[in-house]
């Protein structure tokens, strides 16, 4: 429409074609595929205009009456609207022109001012005491006095031309550091980006009351380096990564995604639990060992076995280590492993992974109730362990803010009641049926009776067909077993355990209803061949109890690089 005024205020200067005709249709006509005749009128008067010049003699059809002689007032109405609009696009072609070398000139002086910036050279004062190098952690302890910091640039704030904040980031916590003067005015400086990798040099001061930093203090530069600058523009940091994006893209960038204070401050979590579970098990005496993962037996069923080829033999990537670990009683006593396992179940749900952390151990000459009892102080002495640690404290405090410990005893249930439960309050398969004694109980009928209790559960004496071939069963009622599920709110079933069969008998009658070849497990078998004793153990999924402890919609947070299906990169 621009730059059809334009045009037409130009032929209303220069005159058109003296007494031509034109027609317009205000309800039919096309100003883009209109010609000026009665076949193909034009639709206003300033397309006429345009067309024909300021002596065009219009015709105008309105109605079904046809064609009558524009008015004088709508011709003037038109012309004057045509000259206003000039006026205003040369009012906007000015500006525009303004803007431009406005910008020009800011891009002018903004290149002499880099170019001006290169030269600037800093160097380190001699006359200042020697740095002492720091992690940030050792900030706090080193406040008073000279001190060298490396780290990626995690905020920056420019303030004026003196003066600039950069938050740095060494994984052991965060510093502020303010730059003042020429520490301001270098190349480097002006084109400082997030997530560039710079050296400072500086004294470590405790802000003043009403002031606020990570830890409370900052470090006042007197000198600093590039080391590593990360790019701008396009491809900056903060174009990479934003907290709406999409949960697979995120999943792609997720070695970026690391750098953000949640999911660092969830691995930071995940080390300091991993090494309470150690340090649990190191207290009770136990001993770690370090089964294989790639095997040629099943545990859990071979539906969710990773199967590849070994060196011309059929072979799998281990979905528990607990049958080796049932070996290790007689020689080393009770053990325990962490270790990952892997299911090849094609579920996306919240709480599946396809390759997990399973903390494993197994306990010999024990009763249930012994496992059980040993299950609940493995929960909470490793949540001591970790809530004694104050960084670690601080960390679930950021990320579940008000976490309490599960109140001792936990709460037992067994199946049977469950079932019950579920009736009792309403809790329906999705044909609207109850579910009966015998059936399996899925993943959302039973987090929503575990987040409706609030607490945690420890839900006993599954029935055998639902169970694990090797499962003891119940010497009170032989149709269920001694076998136990840890759930928590929020997530649901965190950890799977029970007694193992002692009997070689009672094993071998399990291999054949299971439909499993005994052959290739004579090792597991005969373990109640050589001395057999009562025994029994469990397996914890370590992203499934830090999705409960940090309250994270799904475990895939807690995993450095999660797998699942579809999912195998990067």
């Amino acid at each position: 429409m621009a730059q059809l005024l334009a045009t037409a205020a130009q032929k209303l200067s220069i005159g058109g074609d003296a007494g031509k005709v034109v027609y317009i249709d205000e309800v039919k006509g096309s100003d883009e595929a209109g010609q000026g005749t009665q076949d193909a009128p034009f639709k206003t008067a300033i397309k006429a205009l345009d067309f024909a010049g300021e002596n065009a003699q219009i015709q105008v059809k309105k109605d079904e009456e046809g064609y009558k002689e524009i008015s004088a007032s709508a011709l003037k109405k038109a012309k004057k609207t045509i000259v206003e609009q000039q006026r205003k696009a040369k009012k906007q072609e000015e500006q525009k022109l303004k803007q431009e070398q406005e910008s020009k000139s800011k891009a002018e002086n903004e290149a002499k001012a880099l170019e001006a910036a290169k030269a600037i050279v800093l160097t380190e004062d001699a006359s200042l005491p020697k740095a002492q190098t720091i992690k940030i952690r050792d900030a706090v302890a080193s406040r008073g006095k000279r001190v060298k910091v490396s780290g990626w640039v995690h905020r920056l704030r420019v303030q004026g031309k003196d003066m600039m904040f950069a938050v740095l980031r060494d994984g052991s916590g965060y510093i502020q550091c303010v730059l003042t003067g020429q520490l301001c005015k270098t190349f480097d400086a002006i084109t400082l980006t997030l997530e560039s990798t710079i050296t400072v040099y500086g004294v470590i001061n405790q802000l003043p009351e009403g002031k606020t930093a990570p830890d409370g203090h900052e470090l006042v530069v007197d000198y600093w380096t590039m080391v590593g600058k990360a790019p701008g523009g396009d491809d900056a940091f903060t174009n990479k990564i934003s907290q709406d994006a999409d949960p697979s893209y995120l999943l792609d960038q997720r070695h970026l995604v690391l750098r953000g204070e949640t999911a660092s401050a969830v691995m930071k979590a995940r080390a300091q639990v991993i090494k309470a579970f150690r340090a649990h098990f190191a207290h009770q005496g136990y001993t770690e060992v370090t089964p294989p993962c790639m095997v040629q037996t099943q545990v859990e069923g071979g539906s969710t076995l990773f199967a590849f080829d070994y060196y011309g033999q059929q072979a799998y990537l281990t979905q528990s280590s607990q049958l080796y670990l049932e070996t290790c009683l007689p020689a080393l006593g009770d053990v325990f492993c962490l270790a990952e396992s892997y299911r090849a179940e094609k579920s996306h749900t919240r709480r599946h992974l396809s390759e997990y952390t399973h903390l494993e151990a197994e306990l010999a000459f024990i009763s249930f109730d012994d496992l059980l009892q040993s299950l609940e102080d493995l929960i909470c002495d490793t949540l001591d362990r970790v809530l004694a640690d104050e960084p670690t404290r601080q960390l679930i405090e950021q990320l579940n803010p008000g976490f309490q410990r599960p109140q001792r005893p936990f709460m037992r249930m067994t199946y049977a009641d469950a079932i019950t439960y579920l009736k009792e309050n309403e809790i329906k398969k999705e044909d609207g049926s109850y579910y009966q004694f015998g059936e399996d109980i899925p993943e959302a009928p039973e987090r929503v009776m575990t987040d409706k209790i609030g607490k945690p559960i420890f839900l006993t004496r599954f029935p055998a067909e639902i169970k694990a071939f090797y499962m003891q069963k119940c010497a009170d009622d032989r149709r269920v077993t001694e076998s136990v599920d840890v759930l928590m709110p929020g997530v649901g079933e965190i950890v799977g355990g029970s007694m193992r069969m002692d009997n070689m008998e009672e094993l071998i009658e399990a291999y054949k209803n299971a439909g499993i070849d005994s052959a290739p497990y004579y090792w597991y078998t005969e373990q109640r061949k050589y001395g057999t004793t009562p025994h029994g153990g469990y397996g914890l999924g370590v992203e499934r109890f830090l999705a409960w402890l940090l309250n994270r919609y799904t475990v895939r947070e807690c995993s450095l690089y999660p797998r699942f299906t579809g999912r195998c990169t990067p």
